[in-house]
């Protein structure tokens, strides 16, 4: 449990639009069929999208959205999501605005949007690779990256990707955020400690020694301050059952080249598996100095680092962080009524929240549920940064969709805050609004 559950299938087959909605419609092969029979979906979803102006910044512009998927599955070593939304403008934009929405399209890495994800090995594969977009994506312990998105930036849809592999006591995760840009990079190496000092284990990872690194470039998707930190841990396993574990950990992390930013943080989680239920629980006690601060690549990165919440108005890796204490706690629930241990769920459920001893308090969050037959889905997702301060960040969405004529067409409708990127750290406000239809085909 403590290694696999990066492999979420629901990480991977994201949509483009709110990938915390929807999993793709499984394909329900006969009682005959192979066990490693090849899937395949096809969608064609069509609609209009409206960005409007919010506290009298920005522009009105209205397009038309038309957005084809292909997504093929071939079981727990390979999967492929291909497809990307083309967005035709029907009015607004200004003077010299093009056909084609032109920010969607504007660097090379934009053109990774057209992968959404790419999946080679299976879970407890030595190797596996996995690429396309990152959503509340996490780097094994979590302290310097967690619940990252490298598509917060609406202007800036990248193709990222993370590569696991196992070699004797050791095992590795690497990520990059964007595979055509020069821009966050980092790894974690976790080493078994039984397994070295006494053989290989009945249970593997119980007790583990951590090292990560991670650095930003702060070249593609805007140019922003780089910044490095790295983080140190310790993790045992102290409990561990058929259906759940329970793990302690500790740990102490800083910003190379810059003295005094260190951090220290202890722990506990539980991870529960059962043919109904995945959950996971973390709660952590953590220390901040001089500046460095822990899940430092977090939910808000690719806005805060143009321009962090607060009232300073820099960017992250500038900003100052008061010294002090937090109390985090995070969740992530799916269960579903039906135990079949396929991809829908009931509900899906992802929650982080921390508490400053200095009166900040930040939340992140999003739930998604299925409803009459699965036939309604309703997902809500939301974030406020730098509560119970000046300058505090608040966005928010929603995405409905109805479906009928036996699950193969459905309306949809989304909505929701947005933040543009713009020069010299500012984020314009702005508001977005799309209704519209899709149909798909499964095999």
């Amino acid at each position: 449990m403590r290694m696999t559950r990066r492999w979420a299938v629901w990480l991977w087959l994201v949509l483009p639009v709110a990938a915390w909605a929807e999993d793709v419609p499984e394909p329900t092969p006969p009682a005959s069929a192979p066990a490693n029979a090849w899937h395949y979906l096809t969608r064609l979803e069509a609609t209009t999208l409206m960005f409007q102006p919010r506290a009298g910044v920005g522009l009105d512009e209205g397009f038309v959205q038309v957005e084809p998927t292909f997504i093929l599955d071939g079981g727990a070593e390979f999967g492929v999501n291909l497809g990307t939304p083309l967005r035709l403008r029907l009015w607004g934009g200004g003077e010299g605005a093009g056909l084609v929405r032109r920010e969607d399209w504007d660097s090379l890495s934009d053109f990774g949007q057209v992968l959404r994800g790419l999946k080679l090995g299976a879970p407890n594969a030595p190797l596996a690779v996995w690429l396309g977009a990152m959503e509340n994506y996490s780097l094994l312990s979590g302290h310097l990256v967690r619940r990252y998105s490298n598509r917060g930036n609406p202007d800036y849809h990248p193709a990222g990707g993370f590569l696991t592999g196992t070699l004797g006591p050791l095992y590795t995760e690497a990520f990059v955020s964007d595979l055509l840009g020069a821009r966050l990079m980092g790894a974690e190496f976790s080493l078994d400690v039984e397994h070295v000092l006494f053989g290989k284990p009945r249970e593997a990872a119980r007790y583990t020694l951590a090292l990560s690194a991670v650095h930003d470039w702060g070249k593609a998707g805007g140019r922003a301050p780089s910044a490095t930190l790295a983080h140190l841990d310790t993790m045992a396993v102290v409990v561990v059952r058929p259906t759940y574990e329970v793990h302690l950990s500790a740990g102490w992390g800083g910003r190379p080249g810059e003295g005094g930013a260190w951090g220290a943080v202890a722990g506990a989680g539980l991870d529960v598996v059962t043919s109904t239920l995945d959950l996971v629980l973390r709660l952590e006690v953590r220390r901040q100095h001089g500046g460095f601060r822990q899940g430092f690549f977090g939910p808000d990165y690719e806005l805060a680092r143009f321009k962090a919440p607060g009232p300073e108005g820099v960017p992250l890796a500038e900003a100052p962080f008061p010294d002090g204490y937090s109390v985090f706690s995070e969740a992530e629930v799916g269960w579903d009524a039906v135990s079949y241990g396929g991809l829908y769920k009931h509900l899906k459920l992802s929650l982080g929240v921390e508490a400053f001893n200095w009166g900040r308090f930040d939340v992140d969050g999003r739930v998604a549920v299925q409803l009459f037959a699965r036939s309604l889905e309703v997902a809500l997702k939301g974030s406020g940064l730098g509560m119970g301060q000046p300058g505090a960040r608040y966005l928010g969405a929603t995405e409905v969709r109805w479906r009928f004529l036996g699950g193969k067409l459905y309306v949809m409708g989304t909505g929701g805050t947005l933040l543009f990127p713009e020069g010299e750290g500012s984020l314009r406000p702005s508001a977005f609004a799309s209704v519209g239809l899709g149909v798909d085909n499964a095999r």
